[in-house]
Formats: C-alpha cells, structure tokens, sequence
C-alpha cells in the first residue's frame, strides 16, 4: 500500500502498568500530509445489508399498514429516521444465503395472494413474502439510499434474473413492464448494483470457482445494461482468506464483471461452534476480537494483490459486503435468527474498519456490515414499538463526514498494549478532507485500559481550530437500552489543540473520536 498510517505495526511499545487497575498515558507523534491527496473514499463505503433472516425486515422494517407501530406503506418510520440521519447510500437486499431461494415473483402482486415459504437456511421460519420487490424499493426510497439487488444463481436461471431486470427497470409497453404498473409502479427503478448471487461457493450452491466463472460468464451474456442504467456487476467472491477464488473468477470472467466482493466476519475466538458472547465479556474477549478484526487489513491486501495482476487499473471494484462481529445468539432466543446486543466493543471495532477500508480505497469501492436492524452487528434493536441505537450506529454517524472525502496520508505508529497472548496496537487511525473542505481525522482506540496522547504535525496545512466528538464509556460492554436514552453516544470532545503548526490530542481508552480541523 501507498504511504499511510502505519497503526497496524507493531510500533514503539510502551509497557503497561502492572499494577491492577493503574492507568497511564502511552504517546505517539506523527505527520499528516495533506499535500499528497490519495483516492476518494466512496460513500458506499458506509452500506448497510437486510436479509430475510430473523427479525431483520419482518419487525425491524415491515410491519404493515395496519400496524400501530409507526408506519408510511408498512414500514417503520423511526427507523427510516435514524438511517436517514447516517446517510445510508445503499442497502443490499434480499440476502445473503437467503438470496439463492428467493423467487422474486413470489413478492409482487396482492399480499394476501402471495404465497408463504419456509426460509430454510434461518430456523425454517415462514416467509411471507409481504416485503418484496416494490416495498424494498420504497423502504430505499424513503431511506434515500440506492438499491443493491442479489439474483438468485444459486436455484435459478438467468431467464428469472433477466426477467426480474426488466421488471424493475423497463420503460417501455413490454408486459414486464405493464405488470409492473399494474402493481403500483408506474416508473422504473434504478437498479445500480447487481450481484450474481451470494458466497457461490457455499450456501449459494457450494460451487467451484471454475464452476461458477462459467455461470457467472453465462448469466451476465443474458444481462442487458442499459445507457440510461448502468448497472454495477457484482461477481460472487472469497470467503475470507481464498485467494485462490479471487484468481480463478477474475481470470475467467474479469470482463464480465465491475466488482467482486469478500465476506469476513469477528469471531472473538475464531470458532463457530462456540464465538463468544456479545456482552459480559473480559478484557481478553476484548483483544481477541480486535485482533480477529485487524486481519481484515491483510485479507484486503492479498485480494488486492490479486485483482491488481488481472486489473492493474483497478476498475474492478472490491466490495466487503458482509463483514462485522458475529457473537453466541443472545440466550433466550431463537439460535437461526443471530439476534445479539451490541456494545461499546462493537461501536469502536466498526471505526476501526473504517480506517481499514480509507487506506483500501483505491480497490474498496463499497462494503455492507451485517446486518441493518436485529441481526448480528446491528445498527438498530427493536422491540415493538421501542428501539435502540446502537454504539455501532453512533460510529456510522460520527464518521458520515468521510463519505466522498479525498483520503490524507497520516504517518502515525501506534504504541501497543498487551493483553494475554496478544500485543496490539493502542488505535488506528485515518484522515480525510471532506466535500465541505474541511480535514477530517478518525481515531479507533482499542487499547481498553490507557489513554493515547498524541502529537501530529500538520506540515503545510493552515488551520485555525480543531473541534470534534467522542464516544466511550466505563465499561468495554456498556450499551443503550431499547426505549431509554442512549448512554453510549458521541458527545463534544475537548481534548485535542492546534498550537505552532501540531495537533495535540489525548485519545480516551476504548473510544472513537472524530475530529474536524478548519
């Protein structure tokens, strides 16, 4: 990579207070070089993913238009209000595993003539296609979000895909079209990115990569984009660390696509069988979780390095659009639903992609944490018609100003801190000039005991003031009830000074702090 923040390193340790409960202050110097503007941070970078899983759309978007809950046509109101507030820029959607069963006619038409399936890679629970095709879209429309829609490659052919295509977005007299008025749309959608299924090589039809760079060559000679809807192609990509997919599709089939996209998921202790509980935990759950997170530096590395060998121009787009932690369901509930709580923890290793994701912007085009509302790393809880925002969702706010900013390289080493077997760097960090001009600075402090005091020279940079906001709390796993006032939340930060040309700054424990430098 390019020169940048080098948090990742293992940088100059300063060794931690034996003493039990005794605190210091660690320090760090470094220079920023807003001479040097990188690549643009797209906004897609802060997507958002809703699968039919849980009470994922069924209670945290739909609740029809009857309900007492809130509602415009069915969905929430509170909650296309708070997403509204983030600046969702796109949702992906049906899934997902759920994606690659989902028959798109089954969602249109009268809802109570549409007919009812068993979604069977989430508890076998009923799907009742209420949500479909036309209340998406207006769920995106009222977010002010783009759509991102998963065909099904994995149980269909690319006649259903072609046909649902023309559906959404023909303009002409063709009887797809005519339906689709008939159904309450008269104008056509925009549909700015397709996927060609999802994890091809697993739920999506446990495939080979040779076997699926056949389909996906097949599917997209049947894909027709038009001038007036240019259409983003998304291939089906690696689980986590599988280069060897990466290789394979993009040497059979880099032409036919516009982006390939990467799942990696936190597991605090790296099994499935048994992940760790979202709240509750200790200090060493804290570090294993953030060293599990860290490895997405690399994993987007090594693909990168990969698709550079096909395409050194970089016009194929990586897109991470599954990641985020995935804990033990909370106890009580349904285990096929994934519903678990989401802390401080959450919140500060949701910045800590970020700052991942701005150095990658030159290859990551868009991301997606999993999943939107009541399902894994959420932005949303609810229950009835109570919700929560979660510390995850306040980082989405705090680093909205990133979305189309010009990444600044930031030469920054990080000291370290220690915690059982794993040594970790205290934060990371990325920098940015905003669309309104401003310089934009983003901090993830992981070190859950010491505060970080800083020093960055800002070389030629003219600024005056320095303003900003933090989130942290007491505890590693404090979070915010549904129905009460958020305690874990970005407030005013005051601990950072422009003097003789250096930013002064004493990063909290535990926090995500934003400043903006004018």
């Amino acid at each position: 990579m390019k020169r940048l923040l080098t948090a990742f390193a293992a940088g100059a340790a300063l060794l931690l207070a034996s003493a039990a409960g005794h605190t210091e202050t660690l320090t760090a110097t470094g220079s920023l070089h807003a001479d040097q503007p990188g690549p643009q941070i797209s906004r897609y970078i802060y997507g958002q993913f809703s699968e039919h899983l849980g009470r994922g759309i069924y209670d945290g978007v739909w609740v029809g238009e009857n309900s007492k809950i809130p509602n415009v046509r069915g969905i929430r109101t509170d909650v296309v209000t708070a997403l509204k507030a983030i600046h969702v820029p796109v949702i992906r959607w049906p899934g997902g595993c759920f994606a690659d069963e989902y028959h798109w006619r089954d969602g249109i038409g009268p809802r109570d003539q549409r007919p009812v399936r068993k979604n069977n890679w989430w508890a076998g629970s009923d799907e009742t296609n209420a949500f479909g095709t036309h209340e998406f879209m207006d769920f995106v429309g009222q977010v002010g979000a783009d759509p991102y829609i998963s065909i099904n490659v994995g149980s269909s052919n690319p006649t259903e895909m072609r046909e649902w295509v023309e559906y959404m977005t023909s303009s002409g007299d063709d009887t797809l079209a005519q339906e689709r008025r008939k159904n309450g749309q008269d104008k056509p959608w925009k549909t700015p990115i397709i996927g060609f299924g999802n994890e091809a090589w697993g739920c999506g039809g446990e495939m080979t990569p040779e076997f699926y760079s056949n389909e996906l060559r097949r599917y997209s000679g049947f894909y027709h984009r038009s001038a007036d809807n240019p259409t983003i192609r998304v291939a089906s990509g690696a689980n986590s660390d599988d280069t060897h997919w990466t290789d394979v599709v993009m040497k059979n089939a880099a032409k036919q696509i516009d982006a390939l996209s990467l799942h990696y998921y936190t597991l605090p202790t790296g099994k499935w069988d048994k992940k760790g509980p979202s709240n509750g935990f200790d200090a060493q759950a804290w570090a294993d979780t953030f060293a599990g997170t860290l490895k997405m530096d690399k994993l987007i590395t090594d693909h990168s390095a990969v698709m550079d060998s096909y395409d050194p121009q970089k016009r194929v787009g990586l897109f991470v659009d599954e990641w985020g932690t995935w804990y033990d369901v909370e106890p009580g509930t349904n285990p096929g639903h994934l519903y678990q709580l989401n802390t401080l923890r959450d919140g500060v290793l949701a910045a800590v992609n970020f700052n991942i994701f701005h150095h990658h912007a030159d290859r990551v085009k868009l991301t997606a944490i999993a999943q939107t509302i009541n399902v894994l790393q959420a932005m949303i809880l609810t229950e009835g018609d109570q919700i929560a925002l979660t510390p995850t969702y306040y980082a989405y706010q705090m680093y909205v100003p990133f979305q189309d900013a010009t990444e600044l390289p930031l030469d920054l080493t990080a000291p370290t801190f220690t915690q059982g077997d794993k040594t970790l760097p205290a934060f990371n960090v990325s920098a940015a000039r905003g669309k309104d001009g401003k310089v934009y600075i983003g901090f993830a402090g992981m070190d859950p005991k010491d505060a970080v005091s800083l020093t960055i020279d800002l070389g030629g940079l003219k600024v005056s003031k320095v303003s900003g906001q933090v989130m942290t709390a007491d505890k590693m796993d404090a979070m915010n009830a549904i129905g009460q006032p958020a305690t874990v939340k970005p407030v005013d930060f005051k601990g950072a000074k422009i003097a003789g040309g250096k930013l002064t700054v004493t990063l909290p424990a535990k926090s995500v702090v934003v400043l903006a430098l004018q």
